[in-house]
């Protein structure tokens, strides 16, 4: 019977700790020292949430500069940019991430999902950056393996350039700063690719313009 108790005491205080203590000092490190990457990495302009640092947008206006292409909708914005809230859409339904899956051989590549999605196929994607007049690029053609990729890279981004200095009346230098300065580098200078986040740097450009 003692060696019961003793073990039921054992137990009592290894979930105390484990189930309760360690949770939440966890919670409250979390809070304090990375509040901003333990609620989502949110971005916030005027007081209201506008996206996630983390998690990639659609952009269709010429205004602004186009993100990479998936098969996966988070926004629920309703506005100029963003189609509004339709819970019939699949596309909009949280929790569902990851890319077609389909082979280059495979010709429904090309065509991948529909209107109603919200989906864009390769064709559409080539045939949208030809009426533009933007070099297509391959992360301005294909979708990231999570479909929820925020960055496009620096020559995708410096292709579309002329494209907004045109729609916003903007001297070309102004937009090639803004690139510039919205760029992040290598991690450490070293692992992966220079990259541009494309809600970042259409809200530096609508800042811009409010100067």
């Amino acid at each position: 019977m003692r060696e019961i108790i003793r073990a039921i005491r054992v137990t009592l205080v290894l979930w105390g700790i484990t189930a309760i203590i360690y949770p939440l000092v966890m919670l409250a490190i979390g809070q304090i020292a990375f509040n901003s990457q333990a609620n989502g990495s949110l971005i916030i302009t005027q007081g209201v949430p506008v996206g996630s640092s983390l998690i990639g947008q659609p952009f269709t206006s010429d205004r602004y500069f186009w993100s990479r292409p998936s098969t996966t909708n988070y926004s629920s914005f309703a506005s100029d940019n963003f189609e509004p809230t339709n819970p019939d859409n699949l596309t909009q339904r949280t929790g569902v991430s990851g890319a077609s899956n389909l082979a280059p051989s495979n010709p429904d590549l090309l065509n991948r999902g529909n209107e109603k999605d919200g989906f864009q196929g390769v064709q559409a994607e080539l045939n949208r950056l030809k009426q533009a007049a933007i070099k297509p690029t391959a992360d301005l053609v294909y979708t990231s393996g999570s479909s929820l990729d925020p960055h496009i890279s620096v020559e995708s981004a410096r292709a579309q350039i002329q494209r907004i200095a045109n729609a916003r009346s903007l001297n070309v230098n102004q937009v090639e700063i803004l690139v510039s300065k919205n760029t992040d580098r290598r991690l450490f200078g070293i692992f992966g690719e220079p990259g541009v986040n494309v809600l970042k740097l259409n809200l530096a450009l609508d800042g811009l313009q409010q100067l």
